[in-house]
């Protein structure tokens, strides 16, 4: 594929379906904290946001992937193209959409900025991410640092001209951060010195903004071990004077940058802080061992943003797939497969590529669903917030259970929508010619980096589920069993809605078999099964958003003309909850009695027996 050329695609029609047709996204616009959003302004920032995908970060996609990041004298080169769209991107501000006006935001909901990123990271995931570690930073230091340093630090970043990372991960540590090494020593002014080694970071060093703030975890001497002993600092890669200005370069530097097999124009680095004895942090807030806490306010928030990395590329995936689909010509057309003389028929003729498309294009919605159910509870817990606080406290609670399905479900059927991609183009698919390629390359990490996917089912079955005493999980299944009950005797999708029922049962006969193991000596059998049960609440939530959406547009299809475009899109929303109904909401009740088997033949198995 030469450099230029973009190939992102999304359904701005989709987008627009399940923010306003299928959650009512149209209810909570107008009124506070939303009065200066509308359905108008709404489709305009995405039909821009769409624009600016296709003609700014689009088209350097593959150039960035093939040309990569540079280490050249201790600083990182980003691809050629990258500082002119980082200038445009802050400029148009639609990394502020949802923040608030009083930052310099445009104050949007929740559910507007996740399609907004989805269409940024899907045309340029790797482009992306810079500006998303900049504004998770800067959201964390609001939350929680002191008013000097908000003011020290925040808006810089906000506004593009300061980045931002999220330092964790140690070489000897890998996803046990309670065994961090880096230390922080107080000195007499109250400023720590640092020292320690980060590796995977993201962001940690370019070109693209003048000073770049890292968030680094360390212990404090004399802390104690574990998660619980680490405290937040700020260390600046330019240490910022009291008035704001820039100082003097800080001790930190970069080892190396990361040659990956994808997301090849993120700057993956690995950074030494205080090689010198000269590395200066202040504590986030002031606050000492508060590391882990403050930091999962940024961690949650990545969470989620790495489910719509994994949606934005399957959707791209999928959508290059059916054009090439449409225009491919290859075989006969299935009723005339044994004339050899029969015309050859573009291969979405053929069965095989019409159940990867339905697949993917099933998929692609369901999560798209997923992601916006769970910003509809940000959005709408913030509007009743103060006034109603049990209603808040469901809300929340809720985007506390669906984060690790957010994240994991989205991150490992990315990687599969976009294999499947790849199939359906052929040998084609295979090579760098076409787009596919590079989104399978890229999607990849979604499933690894923000806590790897077993630690978002660990997090699901070891901490969400049991929060507020089961309540967030209980009014969950509620939801799911309201719905059933309610269109059970539907015309169309009755018996759908039945197997949306049985996959209920099956995930919770799941959920008391997870609570009894955990009571008894059979704990070992949770790690073994945790990530099957993430899976199977999953497609659970994805069943029922799609039979959800099936309904609304049975009933919409009734009202528009055979020949009204919206009647075909209608009928593909039908389908996409007829097919994950029937092919994919039964594997439910077959995991749960794999779960019932309770093997645990991993765990009993001699570390010899598993081979030389």
């Amino acid at each position: 594929m030469s450099a230029g050329i973009n190939r992102y695609k999304t359904d701005l029609r989709d987008m627009q379906f399940t923010l306003f047709e299928q959650f009512k996204l149209g209810e909570l616009l107008g009124q506070a904290p939303f009065e200066a959003w509308g359905r108008d302004e709404t489709m305009a920032v995405l039909a821009e946001t769409y624009r600016f995908a296709r003609e700014v970060t689009g088209p350097l996609n593959a150039s960035g992937d093939r040309e990569g990041c540079r280490l050249v004298d201790g600083e990182v080169k980003t691809p050629k193209g990258y500082k002119d769209a980082w200038a445009k991107l802050n400029e148009a501000g639609f990394k502020t959409i949802s923040l608030s006006p009083e930052h310099g935001g445009q104050g949007a909901p929740a559910m507007i900025q996740a399609l907004v990123e989805e269409m940024l990271s899907g045309s340029n995931t790797a482009f992306n991410m810079y500006a998303g570690l900049s504004y998770g930073a800067a959201e964390l230091i609001s939350a929680c640092g002191t008013r000097e340093q908000f003011n020290r630090y925040c808006p810089n970043m906000f506004q593009g001209k300061w980045g931002g990372t999220m330092c964790l991960t140690e070489p000897h540590a890998g996803s046990d951060v309670g065994a961090a090494k880096s230390t922080a020593r107080k000195n007499p002014d109250g400023t720590y010195s640092i020292k320690g080694t980060k590796i995977f970071i993201s962001g940690g060093d370019h070109d693209l903004t003048e000073n770049i703030i890292h968030l680094v975890l360390a212990r404090i001497e004399g802390a104690p071990p574990g998660t619980k002993g680490l405290s937040l600092f700020i260390v600046p890669k330019i240490r910022v004077n009291p008035d704001g200005t820039l100082g003097q370069r800080n001790d930190v530097s970069v080892a190396a940058i990361e040659h990956k097999l994808g997301i090849n124009g993120s700057a993956t680095c690995q950074l030494n802080f205080g090689e010198n004895d000269g590395c200066i942090g202040e504590l986030v807030g002031g606050a000492e061992h508060q590391g882990m806490s403050q930091m999962f306010r940024m961690m949650n928030g990545a969470r989620i943003a790495v489910g719509v990395q994994g949606l934005a590329v399957a959707s791209s995936a999928y959508l290059n797939a059916l054009e090439y689909a449409k225009e491919r010509k290859q075989g006969a057309h299935w009723k005339q497969w044994k004339d050899p003389t029969a015309p050859r028929v573009a291969i979405i003729e053929h069965g095989d590529i019409r159940r990867m498309l339905l697949d993917m294009k099933a998929h692609v919605e369901g999560i798209r669903a997923l992601i916006l159910k769970l910003t509809y509870h940000v959005d709408a817990a913030r509007q009743v917030g103060g006034s109603d606080d049990e209603k808040a406290a469901y809300h929340k609670g809720q985007v506390e259970l669906l984060t690790p399905l957010v994240k994991a479900f989205s991150s490992d059927q990315a990687f599969r929508v976009c294999e499947l991609a790849i199939q359906t183009y052929g040998g084609a698919g295979y090579l760098k010619d076409w787009p596919v390629e590079q989104y399978l390359r890229d999607s990849k990490i979604f499933s690894i980096y923000e806590g790897t996917n077993h630690i978002q089912a660990m997090d699901l079955v070891g901490r969400k589920m049991g929060q507020a005493g089961g309540a967030h999980f209980q009014a969950f299944m509620a939801d799911v069993a309201g719905f059933v009950e309610a269109h059970r005797a539907h015309p169309v999708f009755g018996a759908d809605v039945e197997r949306l029922a049985a996959a209920q049962e099956a995930v919770m006969a799941s959920a008391m078999n997870l609570f009894g193991w955990s009571q008894s000596d059979k704990l070992h059998l949770i790690p073994l099964v945790a990530n099957r049960f993430l899976e199977m609440m999953s497609v659970l939530a994805v069943g029922w958003l799609l039979l959800d959406a099936g309904v609304i547009a049975h009933k919409a299809q009734q009202e528009v003309s055979a020949t009204h475009p919206d009647h075909a899109f209608y009928e593909g929303k039908q389908a996409s909850a007829k097919f994950f109904a029937r092919t994919v909401l039964p594997t439910v009740e077959h995991h749960a009695k794999v779960m019932a088997l309770e093997d645990d033949t991993p765990m009993t198995l001699s570390e010899a027996a598993f081979g030389q």
